[in-house]
């Protein structure tokens, strides 16, 4: 039996979970004091956070702690990216009941420093302190390296939207599980473990993209806030979002709506993003749209009925 974490106390489960974070050439002082030390060459620090609650945003029968971890971290990177920056630093808390396995803790920290590795950051620090429910919450840090901030308020009219990365595939994962089902694999993946494009942002960037989003929430909802805070209207055409078969098909075994999946399901952390329209897209990116004088979002010229995306406090 894996001890837990009242066995193991506190200090012995932070040292279990320290020992597995790197460094960069951004921390110039990592764990182990009463703060980290992370340089910011450019003088302005890019700043998010996200919390991550066990029977909402994950479930243990569902990931492994590991793929936890993965989401944890991957979920603030994509807001950090979304902005132009590079990612420098994550910074972690953990609520865990007294019963909490300290191998699953562990297996959290190798997922958070694994995803971070891949974009060149490093977890430098956090805590952990003992509650009801099993909670993550991570923040993240990043360098603008001398470029302004890309907000969601800079698309124009005359814009075309573009998207990098893939959509629907974690709504359907998440479909897939909730039904009792483990396959098809590459849906239940893409749900336990996203993969943000985060080479995509950086290139659109450099490129002089209007605004950008990470999509979360789901493409409509999201594309709504670009919409909302540039005072435009965007439209979403539908023939340039084909739906995958194998997206197809597990739709169609569960009674699902694929199409629906790819225009509101979130958590894929694609990028959404306005760019001028004589902008030659960079590689990864594909248009998806357009944008026009007005407000809201519509979706082949009309507007779309229902749902839009996700909402912590109106979705049940």
């Amino acid at each position: 039996m894996s001890e837990t974490v009242a066995e193991v106390g506190e200090f012995r489960l932070i040292e279990r979970f320290t020992r597995h974070f790197g460094t960069t050439d951004a921390v110039l002082l990592g764990p182990g004091d009463d703060a980290a030390v992370v340089a910011a060459p450019d003088g302005r620090v890019v700043a998010c956070t996200d919390t991550l609650v066990e029977g909402n945003h994950f479930r243990r029968d569902w990931c492994s702690a590991a793929d936890v971890g993965h989401k944890a971290a991957a979920v603030n990177l994509a807001d950090v990216a979304a902005m132009g920056a590079r990612p420098t630093a994550l910074l972690a808390a953990v609520c865990a009941p007294q019963d909490t396995p300290a191998e699953w803790l562990e297996g959290l920290a190798i997922g958070l420093a694994d995803e971070a590795s891949a974009v060149g950051a490093a977890v430098v620090g956090g805590d952990t302190t003992r509650g009801d429910q099993l909670t993550i919450t991570v923040t993240a840090l990043g360098d603008l390296e001398g470029r302004a901030p890309v907000t969601r308020g800079g698309a124009r009219p005359g814009d075309v939207i573009a998207l990098a990365g893939r959509i629907g595939w974690a709504a359907g994962g998440l479909n897939v599980l909730s039904r009792g089902f483990r396959s098809p694999g590459a849906l239940v993946g893409a749900y336990r473990r996203p993969q943000p494009p985060y080479a995509a942002a950086r290139d659109a960037a450099l490129m002089g993209v209007n605004a950008m989003i990470d999509v979360s929430d789901g493409l409509l909802a999201d594309l709504g806030h670009i919409a909302s805070a540039s005072g435009v209207a965007i439209d979403v055409d539908t023939t340039a979002l084909p739906v995958p078969e194998a997206m197809r098909n597990a739709a169609e075994a569960l009674g699902s709506d694929a199409r629906r999946w790819l225009l509101t399901g979130g958590e894929d952390h694609a990028l959404a993003a306005a760019f001028p329209a004589d902008v030659l897209l960079p590689e990864g990116w594909r248009r998806i749209g357009t944008v026009a004088d007005g407000t809201g979002v519509t979706v082949d010229g009309r507007r779309w009925t229902g749902p839009t995306g996700w909402d912590h406090f109106a979705t049940t």
